[in-house]
């Protein structure tokens, strides 16, 4: 069996209002909820399921997770197609093969008394010649933290495949054998919900829906973010990005939007926002041509809530 243990001792918040208290440090802004699910999947080893809308801090949390208890991080991105061989492992065969011309070559020369093909053929599946990829280096590396980013674009198959891993944390190479966690990984699984997930797979996680933080909050997360930016300028940004979110726009800001567009307006000068500003910065907030279009054709002051 393949197995490595890690020297890390991960020292673990004892309760959600500790562990908010060092997401916080870290510049991560929780609410009570969010902080009681984060410290359930650490405390109970379940995977812990993120869904809402684009931008509200899903993938952010699990990298303030991985500080907060000092882990590795490792990401497995997902997309449609992804095959178990991208996010397991996979053979180095350029490696492979010049470790088997080297091999040949000593033959030939006479610094080898005699090929032993056998031997041969199985040292080209030595673990120096494996390729680990996210969910590989995630056990490997126990304990860790493994992002499982954007579930929804990728396909069943995958997503039954990932089902049955999560289900004992571990990996069978039939050329080495089985990898197996020393302690499970904080497992953080976002959803954008482009599409149902299966529930099967829900089933196995603890689930919490990230919504848009209130004005308050996300004031606090501009202001400890972006600590040069002005009070009145994070105020009003914040004002009007929770009034474009009330808008049918194909892609409503999310906080990373809100950030953007404050650190834009900073780097113009601007203290407070202004109509004028305002349309002229959209592109740091706005991804689409039509919600674009439509915003400017709006008065500045529905725009800013005046």
């Amino acid at each position: 069996m393949l197995q490595r243990v890690s020297e890390r001792t991960p020292t673990l918040p004892t309760d959600p209002p500790a562990l908010a208290a060092a997401l916080e440090a870290t510049g991560y802004l929780p609410d009570e909820g969010l902080a009681t699910a984060a410290y359930l999947a650490l405390a109970m080893h379940r995977p812990l399921f993120l869904e809402g809308e684009a931008g509200v801090g899903k993938t952010a949390l699990a990298h303030a997770m991985a500080e907060v208890t000092g882990r590795p991080i490792y990401r497995l991105q997902c997309y449609e197609g992804l095959e178990a061989s991208q996010a397991l492992y996979d053979w180095d065969f350029g490696r492979q093969l010049l470790h088997l011309r080297a091999a040949e070559a000593a033959h030939a020369a006479g610094a080898a008394e005699e090929l032993d093909t056998e031997k041969l053929e199985a040292s080209l599946y030595d673990r120096r010649f494996l390729l680990a990829r996210p969910l590989l280096q995630a056990l490997e590396d126990s304990p860790s933290v493994l992002l499982v980013d954007e579930i929804d674009r990728a396909d069943d198959e995958f997503e039954a495949f990932l089902l049955e891993v999560l289900s004992d944390f571990t990996i069978s190479i039939p050329e080495l054998g089985t990898v197996r966690a020393t302690t499970p990984p904080l497992v953080v699984l976002t959803s954008n919900r482009t599409r149902e997930v299966h529930d099967a797979l829900k089933r196995r996680c603890l689930y919490h829906w990230l919504q848009h933080p209130d004005f308050d909050r996300e004031v606090a997360i501009l202001r400890r973010r972006l600590p040069e930016v002005t009070e009145q300028l994070a105020r009003e940004v914040a004002r009007a990005t929770a009034n474009l979110r009330r808008l049918d726009l194909l892609k409503p800001p999310g906080i990373a939007e809100a950030m953007d567009w404050a650190t834009a307006l900073h780097t113009l000068g601007a203290r407070h926002l202004d109509p004028d500003l305002a349309a002229r910065t959209l592109g740091a907030v706005l991804k689409y041509r039509e919600d674009t279009d439509r915003v400017q054709a709006m008065a500045g002051g529905a725009l800013l809530g005046e």
